[in-house]
């Protein structure tokens, strides 16, 4: 020490810490002038942190948050209830309708057992009702009709004779506007389907009952639709929207889903626009659970999934709320949802959001005339369940620039200064290792999961998800700390810790200042979040200001500081929780092609990375991270042992919390056709499509006829691969197996006809067909020799070509149904010879009834490990040119 003054350098710049770090001198070593500052003395003020301290406060601080969160989580009942919601009904009506079986459209238990079930309960609760003030009638609908959708990359819906079940509840005098409340009753093959969806029109029912009782009338009228085919792809939701005379009376809607089986029902959807539907939903709703973010990945199509909602908005042009289930989605759409793992608080939960956010609707002026009220987008998110945040997008727009302008004053103050060329050039240096340091972290994390994808270890995460965060997480962690590290004692040398620490704070809040300036001009609600990542902390940093250049980096300060981000980390942190919640489990049903490792650990580094922001600066005003590295990188050792020796299996059938192998089983046979109708080709046996990533590795050691010598390729000159596929979801899974076996013989075989083939004067060729078959069938399409389909008899007449070229429909029925008649006009080239213009595939499926098995596929089932659910059923393909 000379002159009470300690002499640091960074990059040969003199550095003068007797001063405040925003106007250290530019001057050479040789020639610095000495001065006396608040951080000239050491040995009161330069006060470092030690590592342990430092790691033990960021420990807690971050365990008491994830309480915090998991207590939210837990916690399903917020204060007592109100008694007009009664769940004990509700779940009586959940047994009895689960008790039916799986009931996929088409089946007996889907559209007579259910549907009577349904209108007894209905009649019930019409006797009982208040009929002084309100009148309830009921409809049956059988709806046939077709539509054009982009999900899935893109394919066409046609059904006949769906079942709709609707109701209206209207005042005495009747009601020029109503509200729709939607469910469905429907489940796919081989599900109880409780969650997804009979515990849904369990509460309308109960719903229902409470508000036929009201002695006040409601303002308008409240339509509850218990859609029969949800899960053939949105189809008897188009069919009300479009076809039922109450639909005209219809201003906004609100859709019960599920993605999971259980906890809470989360709003992720509203819109499109209207914000006084979300407004109603915060002033109206007992248990708030929103997310704008929800609404904005949803949206954007990365969840393989979609909703009712899309049909009311797209084929209604209404707006709506769209809530749904997301917990445990493990088990979604499996054997296991059932209503045993739903719970009583859930059911009740549920039912006093939907009755008060109905209540309050149907008693709105908004409802009258929503198009009045439909002005720009809202911002909305709930804290940790407790209460509601929401204004309108606009208004969200001036809160975001006015915390963006007054952080670019905070800057700009520094740069002003007599010194701020040089504090503007260490302020981007600062940020060049900041973003090296993710790239260098994301590339890191990306080798291991890469690793552990080809030594056959992917998804060992699946059941025992915490083993993922301490195998990536610790990488992500390190190599930030060991970047950071670095950069503070070989690129930044001698520099004086405090000027340190402050400047990779301003880093940090530069940085997320810049992605809210980015997300607010993209016009995403969403960018709430920088906001809050931005406000808080530039508080938190002002109000401690004065405590940090009098006593330098204390316990006390660290502890302040942590206090100061307790409310964006809590909400953030829950949004972790969320994002964990719902993809984990769609990784296990994403297809065979997509490394859900590489998406897992990209997603924990980032969420490492956004966690770490505001704490880098702790790197720096520590005297060591040599502990913390260490233990990272024995955590890492540890794990990555443990997961290379196959010590974590992905699956488990525990009852208490089963993470099942999906498997479709087709017993199939294909059947081709030459042009002049002969059989050219003829096979039969099961084709077997698995769902993740590790495709029959875990299923082999059980059946040895499932191997990879049964592995098939698609044939691209054949729609479809010459596959009898359900969903047009090739793209996804492109791993398939085929295990020979005997022919399938049908009782209700298909029946496909050429009915009619004609020129049309403008030159075309129009071919007409006729088919019969099951409740479900497929059909696809595919042109030859330069021939153009350009027009059919399906949606808007337009052909829908999806992401490979082909056309894929999608046929269910009732059971009053008729034959399903089409045409397709064809655009062929002027040619001599005899080709094929089309080539026709048609595949029928056998969902229910003594159909669905066969003695091949029981005894393949009775063969599966119980860690897997094999959904079955029986099919035949055949394959016609023309």
């Amino acid at each position: 020490m000379e002159n009470d003054t300690t002499v640091r350098r960074i990059r040969g710049a003199a550095v003068d810490p007797g001063v405040d770090s925003d106007s250290r001198s530019h001057e050479d070593e040789d020639h610095r002038p000495r001065r006396n500052g608040p951080w000239s003395i050491q040995r009161k003020n330069e006060r470092v942190l030690e590592e342990s301290s430092v790691l033990a406060c960021l420990l807690v601080f971050l365990f008491i948050l994830w309480c915090l969160i998991h207590f939210s989580v837990r916690q399903l009942i917020v204060g007592s209830s109100t008694g007009e919601f009664n769940a004990g009904r509700a779940r009586k009506h959940l047994v009895t309708i689960t008790a039916f079986g799986p009931r996929p459209v088409g089946s007996p238990q889907n559209e007579i057992l259910t549907v009577n079930y349904l209108l007894s309960q209905i009649e019930m609760i019409k006797d009982k009702s208040n009929q002084n003030v309100h009148t309830i009638t009921v409809d049956v609908q059988k709806p046939t009709g077709s539509f054009s959708i982009d999900f899935l990359g893109g394919f066409t819906s046609y059904y006949d004779k769906v079942t709709n079940v609707a109701v209206k509840l209207e005042p005495q005098g009747g009601a020029k506007h109503a509200l729709l409340a939607n469910c469905h009753f429907d489940s796919v093959a081989n599900s109880p389907g409780a969650c997804d969806d009979a515990v849904s029109c369990s509460v309308m029912l109960e719903v229902l009952r409470s508000l036929s009782s009201l002695s006040t009338p409601l303002k308008h009228g409240i339509i509850f639709l218990f859609n029969g085919a949800e899960e053939n792809i949105l189809q008897a939701s188009h069919g009300f929207i479009t076809q039922h005379p109450w639909a005209k009376l219809v201003r906004a809607f609100i859709n019960l889903e599920a993605a999971g089986v259980g906890g809470k029902e989360i709003v992720f959807q509203t819109g499109p626009e209207n914000p006084w539907l979300v407004q109603a939903y915060v002033r109206a709703a007992k248990h708030p659970f929103a997310s704008v973010i929800g609404q904005e990945i949803f949206q954007s199509g990365i969840i393989p999934s979609d909703t009712d909602f899309r049909i009311y908005r797209d084929f209604g042009h209404i707006p709506g709320i769209d809530l749904a289930f997301i917990e445990n989605g493990y088990i979604y759409h499996t054997k296991y949802d059932t209503p045993d793992r739903i719970l009583t608080e859930s059911i009740q939960r549920a039912g006093e959001n939907i009755l008060a956010v109905l209540k309050l609707l149907a008693t709105t002026n908004e409802l009258s005339d929503s198009a009045q009220y439909q002005h720009g987008n809202v911002v909305f998110f709930d804290l940790l369940g407790f209460f509601m945040v929401a204004y309108p997008a606009r208004v969200g727009t001036i809160i975001n620039y006015i915390v963006a302008v007054v952080t670019l004053i905070y800057l700009g103050k520094k740069m002003l200064l007599p010194n701020g060329g040089k504090y503007m050039h260490d302020l981007l240096y600062g940020i060049g290792v900041t973003v090296a340091g993710w790239f260098i972290t994301l590339i890191s994390v990306l080798i291991v999961a890469v690793f552990i994808s080809l030594i056959g270890r992917a998804m060992f995460w699946y059941h025992h998800f915490y083993t993922s965060v301490l195998l990536y997480g610790s990488v992500s962690v390190g190599k930030l700390v060991l970047v950071h590290t670095l950069a503070k004692n070989l690129f930044y040398g001698k520099v004086n810790p405090f000027f340190l620490g402050e400047l990779h704070f301003d880093v940090s809040l530069t940085l997320w200042c810049c992605a809210l300036l980015l997300l607010t001009q993209q016009g995403l609600c969403s960018a709430y979040v920088p906001m809050l990542m931005v406000a808080f902390p530039l508080l938190t940093k002002l109000f401690l200001h004065k405590e940090f250049k009098q006593q330098g980096a204390t316990v006390k300060y660290t502890v302040l500081y942590l206090l100061g981000l307790s409310l964006p980390y809590v909400h953030f942190m829950f949004l972790i929780w969320a994002l964990f919640e719902i993809f984990c489990p769609i990784l296990g049903r994403s297809g065979t092609e997509i490394p859900p490792d590489v998406v897992l650990a990209s997603l924990i580094a980032g969420c490492t990375i956004i966690l770490s922001s505001y704490f880098i600066h702790f790197i720096y005003l520590c005297k060591s991270t040599k502990k913390t590295l260490l233990g990272l990188v024995s955590i890492f050792v540890l794990m990555g042992v443990l997961v290379s020796c196959g010590l974590f299996f992905p699956y488990t059938s525990d009852p208490g919390s089963p993470r099942p192998k999906r498997i479709f089983l087709q017993h199939t046979t294909r059947t081709f056709h030459d042009l002049d109708g002969n059989v050219t080709k003829k096979d039969s046996g099961v084709w077997i499509n698995g769902f993740d990533y590790t495709g029959i590795n875990y299923l082999t050691p059980h059946i040895n006829e499932i191997n990879e010598n049964i592995r098939t390729k698609c044939d691209n000159e054949l729609p479809y691969c010459g596959f009898p596929w359900f969903l047009p979801v090739k793209f996804l899974i492109k791993k398939n197996w085929y295990l020979p076996g005997p022919e399938v013989q049908p009782k209700n075989p298909p029946q496909f006809t050429l009915v009619s083939r004609h020129e049309t004067e403008w030159g075309t060729t129009n071919l007409t067909f006729q088919a019969t078959g099951p409740s479900h069938m497929s059909l696809y399409l595919l042109t030859r020799n330069g021939a153009k389909l350009i027009g059919w008899s399906f949606g808007d007449g337009s052909p829908e070509i999806n992401l490979n070229g082909e056309y894929f429909i999608f046929y269910s029925h009732g059971l009053d149904y008729s034959a399903w008649n089409f045409w397709l006009e064809i655009q062929a080239p002027h040619t001599d010879s005899v080709e094929s213009i089309i080539s026709v595939g048609v595949a029928s499926h056998y969902f229910h009834g003594g159909e669905q098995n066969t003695e091949m596929l029981e005894g393949l089932l009775l063969r599966f490990p119980d860690w897997s659910f094999p959904s079955h059923w029986v099919s035949t393909y055949h394959l016609f040119e023309y």
